[in-house]
This record gives C-alpha cells, structure tokens and sequence, in this order.
C-alpha cells in the first residue's frame, strides 16, 4: 500500500498517514506468519487457537488501514479481509447453533464489497488497458462474486438460527483460510515489499496457491471425514 500526499500536506495528516503505513506493514507481516502458523498447526490446539487470535488481530490492522487509506480497489480488498477475517473468528467464539446481532448486522459488507468490485469491473471496459488505479479490473468481478456468495452464506446461516458440526467448522476455515489468501495475493501485488530476488518471479504468487491449496484440504477433511464416506452419510453443505 502507497500513500501519495502531496509535500504542502499538513504535519497532522502525514503523521497520521504514516501511521496508517506503519500499522498496514506491521499487521500484514505479523498475520502472514501467524496466519501460515496456525494454517499448518494441529486444528483446535493451543497453538491453532493462539496463533488464529493472532491473526484475526493483525487482519484487522491490515484490512482496516487498507480501506481508510488505500486506492478503491485495495480498499474493497482491505474490507473484505475485515469481514472474513471477523465472521471467521466469530464462528467459534459463539456456542453452536446460536446467532447475535453481529452475523446480522455485518452482512451489509459484502454486500458493500460486492456493489464496489463490479463498479471496478464495469469501468475496466471503458478502460484501454483494462486496469482501473493500476489494477486489472477483472478482480473486481471476480471478489464481487465472491462477496455475493458470502452474503448468501450469511442469509442461509441466519434462516437456520446458526450452525453446528462440520458446517460450522467449515465456515471458520474458508473464512480464515481465504483472507490469508487474500493478504498473501496482496504481498506479491507490492513489488516495493519484496525481496529484490523474488520481484518479477513467477514464484512470488507461490504462497497464495499454497494457501487456496491447503484450503481445499482442509475443507475436504473437514466435510469428508473417512468415516463418512465409508458410510455413506449425506454430505454436508459448506456454509
């Protein structure tokens, strides 16, 4: 993330954008490494629930100075990471089968995202290149598509009171798991953030593909256990 001021801008506001600057990077970096701790960590133990917590803090910090401070696009990018990251976090500090007025309330951010990300979508085809603020406008169709399956999530989570078991379980790790995708995809769009033997490599998008990959995972042991399959039981819905 690039804040641009011009150099007549006041004291107050560069001190304050560079607070921002100073609590995106520290938020980003803190959450890449809690984020890939907990992802690899056994499910449910002390260092999964420690490092998640981590995590769910440093995406905050992340996500929130990204869509006060950032172009449009990373803007939207920044609270989607907000709202995944906190409905995610949510869902297992609820017992199950119950609701509050937070999952009902927070369902307008999706919303929000999704409305903001075909708009970018929509003006990339008055755009030569296709780019709206130096950003392929194709990524607007594709979040707002994402944040309109999110909403839906939320709209069946709400009509059923809640969720339990493997939907539940389910929820909190595409939610985690996806916006520690999304702040991976982020690093590798920041050339001035990277190493310089990893700028302009095709590996930099690497970790992002891990993470989408361990998602898979997961969510396949998660709403597929060994046993059900034997058994032959119904499998569940992802939430």
């Amino acid at each position: 993330m690039i804040l641009h001021l011009a150099p007549t801008a006041p004291l107050v506001l560069r001190a304050a954008a560079g607070a921002a600057l100073l609590m995106h990077i520290t938020g980003a970096s803190t959450g890449l490494a809690a984020g890939l701790v907990s992802l690899f960590a056994r499910k449910g133990g002390r260092t999964h629930r420690v490092a998640g917590t981590v995590f769910f803090v440093a995406m905050l910090a992340m996500g929130g100075a990204a869509a006060v401070t950032a172009p449009f696009l990373s803007a939207l990018m920044g609270l989607f990471v907000v709202y995944l990251a906190s409905t995610g976090w949510m869902t297992v500090q609820r017992p199950a089968l119950s609701l509050g007025r937070f999952e009902r309330a927070v369902i307008a951010l999706p919303l929000m995202v999704a409305l903001g990300s075909f708009y970018i979508g929509a003006l990339g085809f008055n755009s030569p290149k296709g780019l709206v603020d130096g950003e392929p406008s194709q990524v607007g169709w594709i979040f707002g598509t994402i944040a309109v399956l999110a909403a839906l999530s939320d709209l069946g989570m709400i009509r059923r009171g809640g969720l339990a078991g493997p939907q539940r379980l389910a929820r909190h790790l595409w939610r985690m798991t996806f916006a520690l995708a999304i702040a991976w995809g982020s690093f590798a769009g920041q050339p001035k953030a990277q190493p310089a033997f990893l700028k302009g490599s095709p590996l930099i998008i690497l970790p992002a593909l891990v993470v989408l990959a361990m998602l898979v995972f997961w969510l396949a042991k998660t709403l597929w256990p060994r046993r059900r399959r034997r058994l032959g039981e119904p499998v569940a819905a992802v939430a």
